[in-house]
């Protein structure tokens, strides 16, 4: 049985709050949806009209102390907080010419081909992050979430993975610029966040945690116990790679074994969290087994984490997730109402303007419920590891690999 004082939340508790929830930017606007890598691709904007439309009729967005906000497109001076010049010039030259990819730079690949406005779609969504952390920062807002963002595959010279620029990194540079001492950034995504890591490597400021499908069985291929940071940040980049087809309870317990251990030691004074949804059971590119119901949890867990230990100061952003009628709206819409310190319910009902616009624009039948009525149980690990269960040599890897740079006891914390 599982810790009840090690499990989430299911309502917030009051803090700098209003009377009725947390004070909350969401960016939202329909020209995010530019980004668009072509009708065939995996990352399509319906993922990102569908949670705008879900969170809408749900009710999240006419909250009156959540703030919707069309972002900005991120100036070249602020993408160069993580990105190079050159690589920035790259993107803006195919942007313009997309007849002459760069796939040096790896823009022009099947992950990321080019296409007209790409540098303007990927800089706005940029913008947002950074107007998150801004908002943040300024106290204008406690949480504040990006759902378009999370492009973590991004790196600091190239393009990667669906990601041409990575916003959380620029979010989390921004957090450091403007004082932020320490800042945690945590990626539940089912595919490693090798981009932010890199650009971090050798920062002990961040804390950069990634909770994701093995690099044995799934792109990019890193995001090994042994990549733990650079020489300057040893014990600063963590990564916990799950084995194929670990489902709610493994991948729970997983979290909970390393996250909030880490977290406490760290003492971050922000968190920054991606919130990849692609580890779904349904989603077609990855291998994890996991339910909207844990993903839920999971935000419920990272927000309790922003409450314990930086006095509820959080960034949420998207991220992967390619089962665009089935999970990736309601997971997401999950996230935007924990954020708003208003949970929706697993057991709610799907709105009926929302079922009938996925039905008449998309010819497919939506979801009814907000949740899967899974099971989502976990062993807490001080109950015992058990070393024949992958799952357990997974987190324990992680653990004898970092857990000593923290102080922590890799057995025992």
């Amino acid at each position: 049985m599982s810790d009840p004082a090690a499990q989430p939340e299911a309502e917030p508790r009051p803090g700098a709050l209003t009377r009725d929830g947390f004070p909350t930017q969401v960016a939202w606007h329909e020209d995010l949806l530019e980004y668009d890598f072509g009708p065939h691709h995996p990352m399509s904007p319906a993922r990102l009209d569908l949670t705008a439309r879900l969170c809408r009729d749900l009710g999240l967005f006419g909250l009156p102390w959540v703030d919707v906000v069309a972002p900005h497109v991120a100036t070249d001076d602020e993408l160069a907080t993580v990105h190079t010049r050159d690589y920035i010039a790259v993107v803006r030259r195919v942007s313009e010419n997309p007849a002459e990819p760069a796939p040096e730079s790896g823009l022009g690949t099947e992950d990321d081909p080019v296409f007209a406005g790409m540098h303007e779609a990927s800089a706005r969504i940029v913008g947002a992050s950074l107007e998150a952390a801004d908002a943040v920062l300024a106290g204008t807002a406690l949480h504040a979430v990006n759902f378009a963002g999370g492009m973590h595959h991004a790196a600091a010279d190239r393009g990667s993975g669906f990601c041409i620029y990575n916003d959380a990194a620029a979010a989390v540079q921004r957090l450091l610029d403007r004082g932020v001492s320490r800042v945690a950034y945590i990626d539940i995504d089912a595919h490693h966040g090798d981009g932010t890591e890199r650009i971090f490597w050798d920062d002990p400021r961040v804390l950069t945690v990634s909770v994701h499908e093995s690099g044995l069985t799934l792109f990019p291929g890193t995001g090994f116990p042994a990549e733990t940071g650079g020489p300057h940040a040893p014990g600063t980049a963590v990564n916990v790679a799950l084995p194929a087809g670990t489902r709610d309870a493994g991948w729970l317990r997983a979290f909970h074994a390393v996250v909030p251990p880490l977290v406490e030691a760290f003492r971050p004074e922000v968190i920054v969290s991606q919130h990849g949804c692609d580890s779904h059971h349904l989603d077609p590119l990855t291998n994890l087994a996991v339910t909207i119901d844990a993903q839920r949890e999971a935000a419920l867990s990272i927000s309790s984490l922003a409450r314990r230990h930086c006095a509820g100061r959080w960034v949420a952003t998207g991220g992967g997730g390619y089962a665009v009628f089935d999970a990736v709206p309601l997971s997401w819409a999950h996230l935007v109402g924990i954020a708003a310190g208003r949970p929706v319910a697993l057991t709610a009902p799907t709105p009926g303007p929302w079922r009938e616009y996925v039905r008449e624009r998309y010819g497919r039948q939506a979801p009814v419920l907000m949740g899967e009525g899974a099971d989502t149980w976990w062993r807490s690990w001080e109950i015992g590891v058990n070393p024949n269960d992958p799952v357990d040599r997974a987190i324990m890897a992680t653990r004898k690999e970092v857990f000593p740079f923290h102080g922590l006891d890799p057995w025992f914390d």
